[in-house]
């Protein structure tokens, strides 16, 4: 006699796929700690990636986030005092400035890889290989192509 799976509520399927992205994220943080970085944010990682090797304006970054110019602008100048960013004159237009990662932005961003491919590894450990495999072909597979959008903290902010 087969037993079917009780109905699971729609709502619970985001939940845990936020807990797991808030157990990495968390997992992330308290590692980057150890290593050097104890003061970089959730909110920091997108910014230094959306900042790029190139380095932008703090109006384009508040549009790569989905923020306001303010909230930009309010965001760099907290990473500017942690030394992760600076402003630079920008050589193409003297009238504005850059923001661009320093050596220690550069070195939060290499270590948040490695820690990234650490936690991956913990997860393989924990699921098989297979089954984190499987996951991440199965959430390509529902998310669209370009799923790696650094507009999160203005698309939660509403």
């Amino acid at each position: 006699m087969a037993t079917t799976e009780p109905e699971r509520p729609g709502f619970l399927l985001p939940l845990l796929l936020l807990a797991g992205f808030r157990t990495l994220i968390d997992d992330l943080h308290e590692e980057l700690a150890r290593q050097g970085h104890p003061d970089l944010r959730p909110l920091h990682g997108f910014v230094l990636q959306a900042v790029g090797p190139d380095g932008t304006t703090a109006t384009d970054l508040g549009q790569r986030l989905g923020i306001s110019k303010q909230a930009a602008g309010k965001t760099v100048d907290r990473l500017v005092a942690l030394d992760y960013i600076e402003r630079v004159d920008d050589p193409r237009d003297a009238r504005r400035r850059l923001v661009r990662l320093t050596p220690r932005g550069l070195d939060g961003l290499r270590r948040s890889a490695a820690v990234f491919d650490q936690l991956r590894r913990r997860w393989v450990e924990a699921l098989g290989p297979d089954r984190v495999t499987a996951m991440e072909d199965d959430l390509r597979a529902v998310t669209p192509a370009d799923f790696f959008r650094l507009d999160v903290p203005g698309w939660f902010g509403g």
